[in-house]
């Protein structure tokens, strides 16, 4: 079984956690029930996955800016596929079908079950998928649904009305997101929420891809991919296909996308350097800085600090939060990278400090900066540092200048801790120059 979870998202939900290039499934809220330890939602669902079905081979469609997250918190588990612009669910499904035939050549009439990164859900959502891709290995229909038992009128959901109330039915029409009262009609009539997981051959959507958008291969598709429509799977697809059966899952699913349905699965009130004394009712409060958070008297608030930024928001009005960060212009403070992380500490005119996190092993890019100078204050760990292909050893108290100009980078050889100072022009772009031989370059053990 092929499985596609999409992970895409702009990052403007869970602010002041998430940004632009740390979207909210990669934020660490999650407590992992076998080692205890915190995980994100691309590392839960990978796991439960794996878990309920060893054997599925799992491909990430996701854009560029989260390569490098998805690589920090999975390795090299799984497949990636880098949607060029954001396009909405058809083309990134559609492209990643397209890899999945031409780049890893999976056979044509191999299941492909396609699911969201951000449902808190047990272990039997993800067997229910096993059952999903059997529905159209069998021919029993061309696109096979999961619909969600609802458990109060949703203004949020699309709605799928079966046939029947059986555990498996012929769909009888589709509803995009009804006000409450109507919504609590359609559930009368055993209305099911949309919870945007589908299954379909390999050979049907690639036939589909070349009807609707005209282009039969991987490579023609993403190099035209500028050019496609931006629409949605359930409109392309599945409002205009009539062999169509959705199968009902009635456990616990919750749609964790904004900091409401977040808060009410995490395992604690609290997070980070925070006292929220007796007074207080209701309240979530995550600090991730290093600054004490106090709170005395609040009631149903949610309370979030970050280096991005800081939140106080009413429990239901956090719902409505992206139209109001989608105002900020601002340089994004961290960002998990497949070499570890960094922080921006200060921004100025002509400079900015930032603390960079090297994991074990892992390196920096081989480059160089044309229009700003570097300095290097180690201050944690033990590394190689290569300046125009002469290396150096250094360890913490070591303090390296960076000229412009110069070609250089970092290898960790313990988790290495970096405070960098930028001084020129702070906006440039590194320039990679040749990629680093490392047969060349004395290295550890």
């Amino acid at each position: 079984m092929q499985v596609i979870i999409l992970s895409g998202g702009s990052g403007k939900r869970l602010w002041p956690l998430s940004n632009e290039v740390r979207s909210k499934q990669f934020i660490r809220l999650f407590e992992n029930e076998e080692t205890g330890e915190y995980e994100s939602m691309v590392q839960r669902i990978y796991r439960q996955l794996k878990c309920a079905n060893p054997e599925a081979e799992i491909t990430i469609a996701t854009s560029s800016t989260q390569v490098s997250a998805i690589k920090n918190q999975l390795g090299d588990k799984v497949s990636i596929c880098i949607e060029p612009f954001r396009k909405d669910t058809f083309p990134a499904i559609a492209l990643a079908t397209m890899y999945l035939k031409d780049i890893k050549k999976i056979n044509k009439n191999e299941a492909v079950v396609v699911c969201p990164v951000d449902p808190y859900v047990d272990i039997s959502y993800f067997e229910k998928l096993c059952t999903l891709a059997s529905m159209v290995e069998k021919n029993e229909c061309n696109i096979a649904l999961m619909g969600m038992v609802p458990t109060y009128s949703s203004e949020k959901y699309g709605y799928i009305i079966p046939k029947t109330k059986e555990s498996i039915s012929k769909v009888d029409c589709f509803k995009e997101k009804p006000v409450e009262k109507i919504a609590k009609g359609y559930i009368d009539r055993g209305a099911l929420w949309n919870g945007g997981v589908f299954s379909f051959t390999l050979d049907y959507l690639s036939k589909v891809t070349e009807k609707i958008l005209g282009y039969k291969t991987y490579k023609s598709l993403y190099e035209n991919y500028g050019s496609v429509e931006k629409i949605s799977f359930d409109y392309a697809v599945v409002e205009n296909e009539s062999e169509i059966e959705v199968l009902r899952y009635d456990k616990q699913w919750k749609d964790i996308g904004t900091w409401n349905t977040l808060t009410e699965v995490m395992p604690f009130k609290t997070f980070g350097n925070v006292i929220v004394d007796d007074s207080c009712k209701n309240t979530n409060v995550i600090n991730t800085l290093n600054i004490p958070v106090l709170c005395m008297g609040t009631d149903n608030l949610i309370i979030t600090a970050s280096n991005d930024g800081i939140l106080v928001s009413d429990r239901h009005q956090s719902s409505y939060i992206k139209k109001h960060v989608l105002k900020f212009d601002q340089q994004i403070m961290f960002a998990e990278k497949s070499w570890g992380s960094f922080t921006v500490l200060d921004v100025q005119s002509n400079s900015m400090t930032i603390k960079i996190q090297l994991n074990k092993g892992h390196q920096l890019r081989y480059h160089l900066h044309e229009h700003r100078d570097e300095s290097w204050n180690i201050i944690a760990g033990e590394g190689l540092v290569i300046i125009d292909d002469i290396s150096q050893e250094v360890k913490s108290g070591d303090l390296i200048n960076l000229s412009r100009g110069v070609i250089h980078t970092v290898i960790a050889k313990t988790e290495l801790q970096i405070i960098e100072v930028q001084t020129g022009i702070i906006d440039t772009t590194d320039k990679i120059v040749k990629p680093l031989l490392l047969e060349n370059v004395y290295l550890f053990g």
